[in-house]
């Protein structure tokens, strides 16, 4: 059985090596678009803050990895078509490469705005590791940075940038930070908490050009580096901070001819190095015309396979089958990636597996401020919620119910109660009598979910 596998991320190199465990014999091909080796995108945050050199990001730390399980890896090249009928990929170089089984896991791509000036010298995604070379030849102490976008990954970006001492001003269309993770209130105070910290936060406003300034004025001085966060302590679970040697600390920022960024409201900002962050969409443009079923994703099955039987998808380029909710989600983080390539790859080698769900979950550190959102954080029709806020304390907590079950809610500053609002609102806990004690004081998470959640297991364990 011949495996072909279409992107060198986590999904990519996850399922090619859950290939290897259950079938030693088959072939696998793995081929990604890059030239570097297989790598994290989630460890390039740390690259920036110097916690880490290059070697840190990849996804496997020795050379012959790949070559130790007979796994063969093409590297820079793209797939530029597939033919369904006669099974084979068309690659970027000419060559056409058959299978027998294939997995798309292209994952996803910046949406780069239309913008005039925004393939100017100095504007960057912050994607690649090519992307963040350039960002830390920009990024010096004292530089002044433009970042467009505050969802998610801006923020987890403008933590990184803020960490390396340059002047930050970020620029978000929505009406508040992280508008797709957080509701107005939550979303306010992360902006306001960015804002007493130092970083310029423009909501309600849009980047409308980009162009070269003239002579920039000299940088002013280092601004303190940030405290790590959760992102230095995450690097050394996650094992991107296993680099012996870190990154020499950069440069005070030099003059230079700069960029003009002027925004909806009428303002111009100067910059010399400008950041978009403004989204991603899935990579999935070469499938066109294949009969795949495509809509924002690659619409699969909870076996993870597509319309056509022998392709499946894996990852940000996915729209999984979340059987819990019965609707299709494109999720683009990278726990869900990695269970939906274990997933599609134990069925490509005919062990059945199922994805029974696609988690909503976003823990996010924006300096220092953590805060999560899980499940329909906006709430459900006809569902009831209630909010707790405390400005001074920068805590806030919002529950969202429908009947007597949790199914989503926002959090600042309840780092204790993470996990509990995980398990309610995964495990669709039927709350009884505690739904009605949590919209007095939402506070009883913990209690509520010992009583129905533990409690629940615990009779279960003892009747069976």
């Amino acid at each position: 059985m011949k495996h072909v596998i279409l992107g060198a991320g986590p999904a990519g190199v996850i399922a090619a090596e859950t290939i290897r465990k259950h079938a030693p014999h088959d072939s696998i091909t793995l081929i990604g678009d890059e030239p570097e080796a297989p790598y994290s995108r989630m460890a390039i945050p740390y690259l920036l803050i110097g916690n880490i050199q290059e070697p840190g990001t990849h996804l496997r730390h020795t050379a012959e990895h790949f070559a130790q399980h007979r796994i063969d890896v093409i590297r820079g090249v793209r797939a530029q078509s597939v033919s369904t009928q006669a099974q084979t990929v068309n690659l970027s170089e000419g060559r056409v490469v058959p299978y027998d089984k294939l997995l798309v896991a292209t994952g996803s791509s910046p949406a780069t705005p239309p913008i005039p000036g925004v393939n100017s010298p100095g504007v960057h995604s912050c994607w690649t590791l090519a992307d963040a070379r350039a960002i830390m030849a920009l990024a010096k102490p004292g530089a002044k940075v433009v970042q467009m976008g505050a969802g998610f990954i801006g923020c987890i970006i403008m933590e990184a940038l803020a960490m390396r001492g340059v002047q930050l001003s970020v620029v978000e269309m929505g009406d508040r930070m992280v508008p797709r993770m957080m509701g107005p209130t939550a979303g306010g105070m992360i902006k306001d908490w960015c804002e007493r910290k130092g970083v310029k936060v423009y909501t309600s406003a849009r980047v409308e050009s980009i162009a070269a300034a003239g002579a920039a004025p000299a940088a002013s001085a280092a601004a303190p580096a940030a405290e790590p966060g959760l992102l230095g302590k995450l690097a050394s679970m996650l094992g991107f901070g296993s680099d012996p040697s870190p990154a020499p600390a950069p440069a005070t920022a030099a003059a230079g001819s700069g960029l003009t960024v002027k925004l909806s409201t009428g303002q111009s900002l100067q910059a010399d190095l400008v950041i978009s962050a403004t989204g991603v969409k899935p990579n999935v443009a070469f499938l066109q015309g294949s009969g795949v079923d495509i809509k924002t994703g690659i619409v699969t099955n909870a076996q993870m396979q597509t319309n056509v039987a022998h392709i499946y998808a894996a990852g940000d380029c996915a729209e999984a089958l979340d059987l819990a909710s019965g609707t299709h989600v494109v999720s683009a983080i990278q726990p869900n990636a990695a269970d939906e390539a274990r997933i599609a790859a134990l069925n490509m080698v005919g062990q059945a597996a199922v994805l029974q769900r696609v988690p909503q979950i976003n823990v996010l550190d924006t300096l220092g401020l953590i805060s999560s959102s899980f499940g329909q954080w906006q709430g459900v029709p006809g569902g009831e919620h209630v909010e707790l806020t405390d400005r001074k304390a920068d805590r806030h907590l919002s529950l969202q119910f429908s009947g007597d079950r949790l199914v989503g809610c926002n959090s600042i500053g309840w780092t204790d109660h993470v996990g509990v609002m995980r398990g309610l609102v995964e495990g669709d806990v039927s709350l009884g009598p505690w739904k009605q004690t949590l919209l007095k004081d939402p506070t009883k998470l913990m209690e509520a979910y010992l009583d129905r959640a533990q409690g629940a297991s615990a009779y279960a364990l003892v009747k069976a």
